[in-house]
This record gives structure tokens, sequence and C-alpha cells, in this order.
């Protein structure tokens, strides 16, 4: 098996996780999955409106708690999902997830929620409290698959 590539990097402020976010997005193309896993308030909105600046996207990326998913157009759509209101993985099936990770860039929140059934390569983020501060970060970039780790080196390189 090979061995797991991952970067980890901080944040000290919710405009350094969205220039985080901006600096993934401008690596993201058509086809790409990135789940965002943390507790509430850990920053994955704010990273995800970070990845719509990159992408080019036009308007506010909001939450899409209570509608699931948000689309977004710029130079790729950005679907934005958010899966913590997901009772049954079987809901997964019909929101057709797979569909929109072949359309354009897909990021979703909350991935615990269904990652058995959750589509192909990308990356997964992991973020959590910083230890400087209430805003600080700590995320950490983990490869799935050969094009998870064509991002993660990206990020290295970047």
């Amino acid at each position: 098996m090979a061995e797991e590539l991952a970067i980890e990097l901080a944040s000290s402020s919710e405009e350094e996780t969205r220039a985080l976010g901006e600096r993934l997005g401008r690596h993201l193309r058509r086809g790409d999955v990135v789940l965002l896993s943390g507790d509430l308030g850990s920053g994955k909105t704010c990273l995800t409106q970070g990845i719509g600046r990159g992408l080019g996207c036009r308007g506010q990326v909001n939450s899409p708690s209570f509608v699931l998913m948000n689309e977004y157009v710029g130079r790729e759509v950005l679907y934005h999902v958010d899966l913590y209101r997901i009772e049954d993985v079987e809901e997964l099936d019909e929101l057709g997830l797979w569909d929109y990770a072949e359309k354009g860039v897909l990021v979703i929140e909350w991935p615990e929620r269904g990652a058995e059934l959750l589509p192909g390569d990308g990356l997964i983020i992991e973020l959590r409290p910083g230890e400087q501060g209430p805003r600080t970060r700590r995320l950490r970039f983990i490869a799935r698959g050969a094009r998870g780790r064509e991002l993660v080196e990206a990020l290295q390189a970047a």
C-alpha cells in the first residue's frame, strides 16, 4: 500500500483560511472532489469561500446546510454540498453526487455522513482548532488517489 501523502497548514484568521482555500481553488478542475471534515465552526464554509474565489466564482459562497447543495459558476462550476442533515445514506443516491463530480468541482462538508458512498479521487481536508487562539486553525490536506496526490504536491510547491 502506498504511503499517505498529506501536509498540514496553519491559519491564524478567517481571511487566512479563505486564502488557503483560494490557493487550492486555483489548482482545482472539473471532476475534483474535496471532502471537508471538522466540527461545527471549524472553518469549512470559510475554506469553501476561498475555493470559490480561486475558481473565479461570482457571488457569495454560503453554507448549504438547509438546502443540501449550492451551485456557483466560475472557471469551473463549484458544487458545495453539506451532508450535516443527511439521516440516511440512501439520500446520497437521490442527490446524484457522482453526476455533479463529473460536471464541476464537488466540495462536500460532513463527508463522514456517507463516506462509503462518496465519489472518487481527490482531497480530504481535516479542519481543527489551532493552539494560538479562537480563530486559529490547523488544516490537514490528505490525498485520495492520484489526483489527490497532485493537489497535495501543488500545495506543497506553492
